[in-house]
């Protein structure tokens, strides 16, 4: 006999897990109201606050990191279109 698990949609996970964080209703009264076991509503309340920062976090940042990896692989196509130029040249004058 093999168990499937059970899979929970992403908003519905957030919910609880918002509910969870909220505490003003048990570990207990929330696996019953969801049919869910508390340990995995642990789980999924644990996530969300280790995750919650991240929505605080400097946007600036990211786009300038994001703007440096542009820039860091527009140079590398530059040098690999020249390389490709000077590598036809050479094939060119072979033939």
């Amino acid at each position: 006999m093999t168990r499937t698990h059970k899979r929970y949609p992403a908003p519905f996970k957030a919910k609880v897990a918002l509910e969870a964080a909220k505490q003003n209703r048990t570990l207990a009264e929330l696996a019953r109201t969801y049919q869910v076991h508390t340990v995995q509503i642990s789980q999924w309340k644990q996530r969300l606050l280790d995750g919650i920062e991240s929505l605080f976090q400097d946007g600036r940042r990211h786009q300038d990191d994001h703007l440096a990896l542009q820039a860091e692989l527009y140079e590398q196509i530059g040098r690999l279109k020249m390389e490709l130029e000077w590598v036809k040249k050479k094939v060119a004058r072979c033939d």
